[in-house]
């Protein structure tokens, strides 16, 4: 393994603790945590991507960074090809820094993490870096919500966006579909600290977000009860301090194509109802789906794109 010379925060890597797993591995010596991912920062792509919400990507785009790895592990990942691990390169956090200004000399409206919880000492140290060199664009962190709340302190000050989903309100369900029955009371604590950091959303003068909190939740087939649940709990707890996405992608994996439940796409009834419910609540602040959207591809290719200089040519 090639020398590195790491920091303060980078040993916190020796005995693993970043994620609520808490598996203790000592990345640093090259084995990987319950995330798939040693202490080398791997990168599966790095371009412009325009299926976030509208106030993230607009028309030019939000400079997506995909991690490779991933903490939580759901049985219906979508992004299962990268989430172990298997696809992407190992960058050096010099190299992190230059990503996010190329991103942003493409116009790219943020930089926006995807899946980083595991590299959060290399992403700040690649931040500081990028923004001592002339990174001014938001950034978004862009998350599962299974975050540690001492984790997340860490990226006060360098994180403008936090756009985390929150999945289960159900302990049972939560350790069924990704194996982590705290998730419920791990997200409330993870969001709760999102928005101690940005408490009020703020946005340019095109509509693009520049500050603030973002709480996704994909509607599962069959699951609209406790989809109803988050949502209530988000608004009661929050209000008009954060905005709520309330998604139909949901499309279903290999892994999960003999599940009466997962097997399935949401139906549009479903989706309506939790429609429904969220404006009879009084949600102003929030985001849809419209048309076939659970028919649409929101996955970009993970084929390193973005990942080396001049796209490796």
């Amino acid at each position: 393994m090639e020398k590195t010379e790491y920091g303060s925060r980078d040993k916190l890597l020796q005995s693993c603790t970043l994620c609520p797993r808490e598996c203790r591995v000592d990345r640093l010596s090259g084995r990987k945590g319950r995330c798939h991912a040693d202490g080398r920062v791997k990168v599966a792509r790095a371009a412009l991507h325009m299926w976030e919400e509208p106030c993230i990507s607009g028309t030019e785009g939000s400079g997506a960074v995909f991690f490779s790895g991933c903490s939580l592990g759901c049985v219906y990942c979508q992004n299962r090809e990268i989430s172990g691990g298997q696809s992407g390169l190992e960058i050096t956090v010099e190299r992190l820094a230059e990503i996010f200004l190329e991103l942003q000399g493409q116009n790219a409206n943020n930089i926006n993490l995807v899946t980083a919880g595991h590299y959060v000492p290399q992403v700040c140290r690649a931040l500081e870096l990028a923004k001592g060199m002339g990174l001014t664009i938001p950034v978004v962190y862009n998350s599962s919500g299974y975050e540690k709340e001492q984790t997340l302190k860490m990226l006060e000050g360098l994180v403008d966006i936090y756009l985390p989903d929150f999945k289960y309100m159900e302990p049972e369900l939560a350790g069924q579909y990704s194996g982590a029955s705290d998730y419920p009371e791990t997200a409330k604590k993870a969001v709760r600290e999102m928005v101690r950091q940005q408490p009020l959303p703020c946005f340019d003068e095109r509509g693009i977000m520049t500050a603030g909190v973002i709480v996704r939740h994909l509607l599962l087939p069959g699951h609209v009860r406790g989809a109803k649940q988050i949502v209530q709990y988000l608004y009661e707890t929050y209000g008009d301090q954060i905005y709520i996405s309330m998604m139909n992608q949901y499309t279903p994996v290999e892994a999960v194509q003999a599940d009466p439940l997962l097997g399935r796409r949401v139906t549009k009834r479903e989706y309506g109802r939790l429609l429904d419910f969220a404006e009879e609540l009084g949600v102003t602040q929030g985001f849809y789906q419209e048309g076939k959207t659970a028919m649409e591809s929101f996955i970009p290719p993970f084929d390193c794109s973005g990942v080396l200089p001049d796209d490796g040519k």
